[in-house]
């Protein structure tokens, strides 16, 4: 439903009151209006009995339609003692609208339920995943799709870091190609969820481990085909067939998940060998490599992706074999199973975020 602003009004101030009611400790609180002369932004208030120090006070805003990109930054006044809790209420919250919130100090609740009322050394009510009670609003652009995901890894690689672009610049970074419309509807969107600034001389990234994470999130790792194979040669072997295939291929071949970790943030060591190789090249991949298809005990898994922009910006490391890009790595370890995540977070802590500070951008 559509909320005018007294009922968004009632109807947090309904939510806040069942959420301070399910603590059974908490007694004597009061919601209310915030009194309009001194409001500064602020839509309700709530007067919460601490035993053993003043009373706190919640004062909440709320908004029909939140955008990070939008978010209050109310700097309340802070004239009583304790400090006033800063909470934002909506119909929807998203999981990147309660980061913004968190990230800035602010409490959260939506109308579902879902919240982070945090009173410093005294309340912390937290509840995720309820079912929204409210449709949320229909983002712009869809970051699962391949066409975003080239606009995306374009944004995020690291030797791209703090680059200001025009839309046609990163038009020509997105490989395969996509129209400048559908660059203009992504960035409309990453500018609303606050992952990227803009002005007159175009826009970067603002924020690349939230976008990262965003598209981590989105990312369908399972729409790439996995093809089990066994060789029996030793990783020397391998290395020279590997570089032989690297130059039939024209860049459509790489290491990838574990296997590219190995070489950009070594953590978890596993027995498998992991390649993105392009579909025209899979039969050509496996004679060179004296691999056979097998159901079970695989030694080799070839990856065909979906989309060929998993080749873009390809490193080398020390002479090797190509790797795909780190964020790309990042994003198919954090979901292909086995420890993944666990090498997916020190590829970002190792590599990842090194780079980014270095750029000024973390």
């Amino acid at each position: 439903m559509d909320y005018s602003r007294p009922a968004l009004d009632r109807a947090a101030a309904e939510k806040l009151r069942e959420l301070l009611g399910g603590v059974s400790w908490l007694k004597g609180w009061v919601v209310e209006r915030h009194p309009s002369i001194r409001g500064g932004g602020f839509d309700l208030q709530a007067r919460v009995p601490i035993s053993g120090r003043k009373p706190v006070e919640l004062r909440v805003q709320c908004k029909a339609d939140p955008r990070p990109s939008r978010f209050p930054y109310i700097f309340a006044a802070r004239e009583t003692d304790p400090q006033p809790v800063l909470v934002f209420a909506a119909p929807y919250i998203s999981p990147n609208m309660a980061r913004t919130c968190e990230e800035n100090g602010w409490s959260w609740f939506d109308l579902a339920g879902n919240c982070r009322l945090d009173v410093p050394g005294a309340l912390l009510v937290e509840r995720k995943g309820n079912e929204p009670v409210h449709q949320p609003l229909r983002p712009s652009a869809n970051l699962s799709t391949v066409e975003s995901a080239r606009v995306i890894r374009a944004l995020l690689v690291p030797e791209n870091g703090g680059k200001r672009w025009s839309q046609r610049e990163i038009q020509l970074h997105c490989e395969p190609t996509v129209s400048l419309g559908l660059v203009n509807k992504v960035a409309r969107h990453l500018r609303d969820e606050a992952f990227i600034e803009s002005n007159d001389d175009g826009f970067r990234v603002r924020d690349p481990l939230k976008l990262l994470l965003a598209w981590r999130d989105a990312y369908q790792f399972d729409r790439h085909r996995q093809h089990r194979y066994f060789t029996l040669k030793k990783a020397s072997e391998l290395k020279r067939a590997l570089a032989s295939l690297e130059s039939i291929t024209g860049g459509h071949a790489a290491y990838c998940a574990f296997s590219a970790a190995e070489f950009q943030a070594p953590h978890v060591r596993q027995p498998r060998t992991w390649l993105f190789i392009g579909a025209e090249w899979e039969h050509e991949c496996a004679e060179a490599l004296a691999a056979k298809t097998v159901d079970t005990g695989e030694n080799l898994l070839l990856l065909i992706p979906d989309d060929l922009g998993v080749f873009y910006g390809q490193e080398s490391v020390a002479g090797n074999f190509a790797c795909t890009n780190p964020v790309q790595t990042y994003v198919d370890l954090w979901h292909c199973g086995n420890r993944g995540q666990e090498a997916a977070e020190a590829l970002l802590q190792q590599k990842l975020k090194p780079e980014w500070k270095v750029r000024g951008l973390l």
